[in-house]
């Protein structure tokens, strides 16, 4: 019989700040560099954490790598199998429900995951979903994070939201809300990654001159 502690649980849980927020025009993605193993680190250079599932949706990725490689991948090619049939894109919200079930599925084992989904709905526009190991799926309004340096992005986001900001605003939060986690949290750092999802697809923004207004 499979058994674990929540101490267990939680250090490999850690390592890691991402950020999902949604405004208006689309919807932001950012995450640190950092790639840890408990408290080693493991990767200095530059783990990717935002995985492109289609040219209208990604997610980030906190957890256990291969749980997340092997989760994502089958998404992806839902995805693609979708589109190939359909002739147009997979709703978001289908996919995050797939991503539920086979989690969901695999008990009493679990997927060490924790992904925030996200981008341009065909039918709902802007929208962000956030999915937990236990396969607990929630559609958040509008912001999240998770991993080790959450705590410290959250207070960021919550100061920092306004629902009618751009989406330019929008990666300046994102971007702020990720650096100040990795200036607290020892499990995050390296750099940081910003994607953002519009009508117009999918596209990744260099978050340098970002940080560069934060040191002035």
């Amino acid at each position: 019989m499979f058994t674990t502690s929540n101490d267990k649980i939680n250090r490999l849980m850690t390592g890691t700040t991402t950020v999902g927020i949604v405004v208006n025009d689309g919807v932001v993605l950012a995450t640190d560099r950092r790639v840890t193993a408990g408290y080693y680190i493991a990767h200095r250079k530059k783990g990717v954490k935002i995985w492109k599932i289609d040219n209208h949706v990604a997610a980030t990725m906190s957890g256990a790598v291969a749980d997340l490689q092997k989760v994502l991948d089958a998404l992806t090619t839902t995805a693609m199998q979708y589109k190939v049939e359909t002739g147009k894109p997979i709703s978001i919200r289908a996919l995050a429900n797939y991503a539920s079930l086979i989690i969901f599925s695999s008990r009493p084992y679990i997927y060490l995951v924790h992904m925030i989904f996200g981008g341009w709905d065909p039918d709902e526009g802007p929208v962000i979903y956030m999915l937990d190991f236990f396969g607990t799926l929630t559609r958040e309004t509008e912001f999240m994070a998770t991993g080790s340096g959450s705590p410290t992005a959250f207070g960021v986001l919550e100061d920092g939201y306004r629902k009618d900001m751009s989406i330019e605003d929008a990666v300046r939060l994102a971007v702020r809300a990720v650096r100040s986690a990795i200036y607290h949290d020892p499990g995050s750092g390296e750099g940081i990654d910003v994607v953002t999802i519009t009508k117009e697809g999918y596209r990744e923004v260099n978050a340098e001159p970002y940080l560069k207004e934060l040191i002035r």
